[in-house]
């Protein structure tokens, strides 16, 4: 038998809640989690509870914004002129942008 499922606070987590997306939806929680440096049970924790997801800076998350910056630049370098930027670029660029300005220490408005 396994181990009973406790969190930092010895709350026994014997439930199960699960949910189905999109595989675009898929994407943009994984990239979120990655950029987050959470497990993704963690994230979906504090992102369904409306509690902060707080970015703590390690060479884990730093790869992952590298990776995605990288990806950023190579498809606004296909863009030309600023036409036709989607809603998925737009939403990632965003997300980027609040988790470096949280690493830097800067306040985020709502």
């Amino acid at each position: 038998m396994s181990a009973k499922n406790r969190d930092n606070k010895n709350r026994w987590r014997n439930i199960t809640v699960g949910f189905r997306v999109s595989p675009e939806e898929n994407e943009r929680i994984n990239k979120a989690v990655t950029l987050s440096g959470l497990p993704k049970q963690e994230y979906c924790y504090r992102r369904c509870l409306n509690q902060d997801v707080v970015v703590q800076g390690n060479p884990r998350v730093y790869k992952a914004l590298k990776t995605e910056l990288a990806a950023v630049l190579a498809e606004l370098q296909r863009i030309e002129a600023g036409n036709g930027i989607d809603e998925e670029l737009l939403n990632v660029i965003e997300l980027i942008a609040v988790i470096l300005g949280g690493l830097k220490g800067e306040e985020q408005d709502e």
